[in-house]
């Protein structure tokens, strides 16, 4: 058989493993090493698993990933989430749809500190889902609310998918930060484009409640200044060049901690639980990409990216029509797939493709513009059914919403996404207005 046969093959047997409920980084690893030995032989295979994970590993940029993943612990487990929804709901929560924009605000924010979206999700399910269905909010519109809020910290930096995204391309993790967050403000935009649509359709899915008063309304913001200054902190490090991402992380992830402890909303139990959920999560992320590094030497060995390279460049379709077939590959894909293992597994195929089509750009921006379209996609997946892992948490926490009432719930913010992904896709400037200007 070909080595182009045995990629397929492989390709096949692992999505089978996936399907037998089999960790999705062990699945890689054992159809890429058994590829791997079928095309290269044991001596080969056993040679290079002699030094790659060490390599692999030893890789001080994979450092930002637990730094970033405990941060995001630290803020949720000294109350931030709770307080950014409460000052956001003092701000805005009278107007119909209130409750709905604070949730939408306040994971903006809390995503410019936790770079998890299915953890954004599960903090604002236990936060504001209580609120939301105390001040009689339909459950479905609520649910789906707060499941598309965490959409939002995937998009807003720093963003855990980006971090290996450009960790597996090779691109800069501080351009692909500042290449996501005018989108990701304009999927909040529209996302409130879409809560006030609804609400003015159907009036009864958001009941308005009593205003606030001023002085309210500044303690409750004044609140979460900590909060703000660390994000400040973070972000504007990163984005003036006062640090690198890594060194953004581990300062933000010390200074979080320093708000907790101060506040004393941080308890020894909450520390020790933080660090155990950290390296679980870690863990995790880093076997997968130890899988994902395997299958991929797999797939270089079958040169199947190289044959469909050359297959798309002389297939005559125009850059942007290969474009658009792949964001619509990556949506089906992303209905039933791992976001993560779906960008792995991709990838490696895919970016060959698209750096060497002709987009009137160079090759590092073309990098940066599609890793920003993926993140689109894998936000799209996150929610869309039939699988919807953001879907699937909050509807563990809800466990009296059905979960067909949290996907209605979620269907327009859907449409809004696939709308910024075709204004995206046709517009590249909008994702790199920050990168051209700030380098």
């Amino acid at each position: 058989m070909s080595g182009l046969g045995i990629a397929m093959l492989g390709f096949g047997a692992m999505l089978v493993l996936i399907g037998l409920r089999m960790p999705v980084g062990l699945a890689m690893l054992v159809t890429g090493s058994l590829g791997y030995i079928h095309l290269a032989g044991w001596t080969t295979f056993l040679n290079y698993m002699k030094s790659t994970p060490y390599h692999l590993f030893a890789n001080y940029t994979l450092s930002v990933i637990p730094l970033f993943i405990m941060m995001g612990m630290f803020a949720e487990r000294s109350g931030l989430a709770r307080d950014l929804f409460v000052a956001a709901r003092a701000v805005v929560g009278h107007l119909r749809g209130g409750l709905a924009y604070s949730v939408i605000g306040a994971c903006t924010v809390f995503g410019a500190i936790c770079g998890s979206s299915v953890a954004t999700t599960a903090t604002f399910g236990r936060a504001a889902l209580p609120e939301l269905r105390r001040y009689g909010y339909e459950p479905g519109f609520a649910t789906g609310t707060i499941a598309i809020g965490g959409v939002v910290d995937l998009l807003i930096p720093p963003s855990i998918i980006l971090v290996v995204y450009a960790i597996v391309t090779e691109q800069n993790i501080a351009k692909l930060f500042q290449a996501a967050l005018i989108p990701g403000l304009l999927a909040v935009a529209l996302y409130c484009v879409v809560i006030a649509i609804v609400v003015h359709v159907k009036p009864s899915l958001a009941p308005v409640h009593e205003k606030v008063g001023i002085d309210h309304r500044l303690r409750a913001v004044l609140g979460v200044w900590p909060a703000i200054l660390v994000i400040v902190t973070v972000i504007g490090g990163i984005y003036a060049g006062i640090f690198t991402p890594t060194e953004a992380a581990a300062v933000g992830t010390v200074a979080m901690l320093a708000v907790g402890v101060l506040q004393r909303s941080l308890s020894w139990k909450d520390f020790g639980q933080s660090f155990v959920q950290t390296a679980e999560t870690s863990a995790m992320i880093f076997a997968i990409l130890l899988g994902a590094e395997v299958f991929d030497a797999f797939l270089a060995l079958s040169q199947l990216p190289q044959k469909s390279a050359e297959l798309v460049a002389t297939a005559g379709l125009s850059p942007y029509a290969v474009m658009f077939a792949l964001m619509l590959f990556y949506i089906l894909l992303g209905a039933v797939m791992d976001e993560l293992a779906m960008i792995l597994l991709t990838l490696p195929v895919f970016f060959p493709i698209v750096t060497g089509l002709d987009f009137g750009m160079p090759p590092d921006e073309v990098g940066i513009w599609f890793g920003i379209l993926v993140l689109s996609v894998v936000g799209i997946g996150l929610t869309a059914p039939p699988i919807g892992l953001n879907v699937f948490v909050v509807s563990a926490i809800a466990r009296d919403v059905p979960i067909a009432a949290t996907y209605r719930g979620v269907l327009p913010f859907v449409g809004a996404d696939i709308i910024r992904l075709l204004i995206l896709t046709l517009f590249p400037g909008i994702s790199l207005l920050l990168v051209r200007w700030l380098n």
